[in-house]
């Protein structure tokens, strides 16, 4: 599912850590980052929001999109 909208903490590159998201109209803040990935196209991650769900994002640097898939 393509996400309302994904907040992230940009250092040196865009979308270095991602710190809320916003999922089905409610902003759910990020917890933790339990894994970070870089594939080819973009970035992976896995979060933990604060209400303890589990959360896959994807953000694609050539669609300029993020992809939230509940775990």
């Amino acid at each position: 599912m393509v996400a309302d909208r994904v907040e992230c903490h940009s250092g040196h590159t865009y979308a270095d850590r991602p710190t809320a998201l916003h999922w089905e109209g409610e902003r759910l803040a990020i917890a933790e980052v339990e894994g970070r990935w870089r594939v080819p196209g973009g970035s992976r991650f896995r979060v933990r929001v604060e209400d303890g769900r589990v959360f896959d994002l994807f953000y694609s640097e050539i669609d300029d999109e993020w992809r939230v898939h509940l775990s």
